[in-house]
Formats: structure tokens, sequence, C-alpha cells
């Protein structure tokens, strides 16, 4: 799948294939210098297009086929994972996946949306919306943490909870609530991060961290930019000024102090260099992790509370 702001990108880097394979067949050095400018234009291209983009591209981004998810980044930056399962009430949930795992010798727990790629895939992750067994099979994992004193990583990547009415029915709402009210309360360190979409509730069903962090090209708000155009417009076609009201990416969420940290992207996009994007998040996890380590989990706790009941204040 191309981005429309990709397609001029990718023209360029095909044009810059043939080339290097006619050098290669022809024996041909004179291509060289011609290969290595237009291998230069395409870097200035890129940098250019992403540093540039809107918000409602960063979207796009955000949402594209490729891009890594929770899973894979797990299996980049762990040694090993052992994934755990179900809430011990309904079901394994396949939206959120959950396991210990050890980064650079030290035990975490490592909870995230999971969506899936092909057609299939996503209807068995339910395109990483949860249901409240999800929510409450991340914080069984969470209080499986806590009382093993391992800290906790969270990986927030929906388009919202599952809105069904069987999700409803089983308490969507209260399972999520009660995440929030236990997550303040948890007395291990935790990191959150923003890696795709993180979408209303759903998302703040996992994200209370002492430090909450965004990739890059990731977007967080309390709505999406389509669910917004629909309330306000009474249609999907106004989601590209949605999300320029919204103010969802990174940066914005910087401005607002609602996050911690912004962890930068390959250029391009994670998608493009997932071995890049995974060490970029693993050495971010690493640091945020030892500042949280030094404090007392008294005083953590207690920050963390602070923290986002700051939230929202002017002045």
């Amino acid at each position: 799948m191309l981005l429309d702001f990709e397609k001029p990108i990718v023209k360029l880097e095909e044009k810059l294939f043939k080339m290097q394979e006619a050098a290669k067949a022809q024996n041909a050095p004179a291509l060289m210098a011609s290969i290595a400018k237009l291998a230069n234009d395409i870097k200035t291209l890129q940098k250019k297009t992403f540093q540039n983009l809107t918000r409602w591209q960063r979207v796009q981004l955000a949402r594209h086929r490729d891009r890594p998810y929770t899973l894979d980044y797990i299996q980049q930056i762990t040694e090993n994972f052992f994934e755990l399962h179900g809430d011990r009430f309904v079901g394994d949930d396949k939206a959120i996946v959950g396991g210990f795992g050890t980064i650079n010798g030290q035990t975490m727990m490592l909870i995230g949306h999971q969506k899936g790629r092909t057609t299939k895939e996503r209807q068995f992750r339910n395109f990483g919306m949860a249901n409240p067994e999800g929510y409450r099979k991340a914080l069984r994992l969470m209080r499986l943490a806590e009382k093993f004193n391992k800290p906790i990583i969270t990986f927030i990547d929906t388009p919202g909870a599952y809105p069904g009415v069987e999700a409803e029915e089983r308490g969507q709402a209260e399972a999520i609530a009660n995440n929030i009210q236990a997550m303040f309360g948890l007395r291990v360190p935790i990191i959150s991060i923003v890696i795709g979409e993180g979408a209303s509730g759903g998302a703040l069903g996992i994200a209370i961290g002492d430090h909450v962090l965004m990739l890059e090209n990731a977007w967080y708000s309390v709505i999406t930019p389509e669910s917004c155009s629909s309330i306000l417009w009474k249609s999907w076609d106004y989601k590209e000024q949605a999300a320029e009201m919204l103010q969802v990416t990174a940066n914005d969420m910087s401005n607002f102090r609602l996050i911690d940290g912004l962890i930068k992207e390959p250029i391009g996009g994670a998608h493009r260099d997932l071995p890049t994007a995974a060490a970029l998040i693993k050495e971010s996890i690493l640091a945020h992790l030892e500042k949280l380590s030094n404090k007392p989990i008294e005083k953590l706790v207690q920050a963390r509370i602070d923290k986002f009941c700051a939230m929202g204040k002017i002045g």
C-alpha cells in the first residue's frame, strides 16, 4: 500500500534500482555518478516530505499496512518473550497480547494492542479493538508484574475499544475504568508507548504510565478524525480538517505536555526500517526505565497520580 505522498519517492527508488541493476549488468562505472546523485536526491526528497507532513498524513502513516505492530517490536527488542493468555473470566482476547520478556537481561512485562495485516489476521485480532476481556487480561498481567516486582511496558495501537453490543454487555466501560484506576496504584515502573493509533478509552486502558512516549508518526486523541468529522459535519469528508482541529500528532502532545517524550523514526516511517525503529524504542525504554528505577516507589506512584491530575489545567 502506497500513500499519496510516498509515491514520488517510490518512483525514484524504482528508477534507482533499475540504474543499479544496469550498472552491474553492463559493468558501466560511468553510471555510478548518476546513481550517487539520484540516491542523494531521494534522501533530500524523503527528508523534505516527512518533515512537512500534515496531521492527517501522519494519521495515514500511523495506519500504514506495513507499519510494525506490538509483536514486531517485542520480537526485535527482547531476548526472549513468553506470551500469557486469558483473563480467567471469559477468554483470551487476541486484540491485546502480553507476557514476560527480557531486554538487556532485565525481565519486564510487555503488553500491547495487536492488529493484523491480512484479512484473516485482522479478523483474528479484531482490528486491534479489544473487548473487556482484553483489558481484564492486561490488568491480570500487570498485577502479575507487580507481584514479581517487574516493570511494565505497554504499546498502544488501537482505533478504539470494540464498540459492539456484546462488549458493552460484558462491561467494556467498567473494564477500561478499572484498568485506569488500578494503573495509578501499581507499585512498579510503567512506561507506555503510542506506536501507532491511540484513540479514546481504548488507548487509555493500558496507557496510564509514569512516562508516556510516542513514536514520531503516531497519533493520540479522544476520538478518530473520521468520527469527529461525522459528528461535526455529519460526514467523513472533513476528516483532514478534523485532524487539524484535534491536533493529534506527537509534536502536539508534547506541546500540550500530555506525553513525556517523542521517539524519532527512520525517515519514511517505522515500516521502512523495522530494526532501526525497534532499536530506538529499546534505547528509549532503557533510558526512561533507568530514571524511574531510581525513584522510591511511594514517590513514583504519587508522581504518576499528580502528572495525570495536572493535565488540562490552565495557568
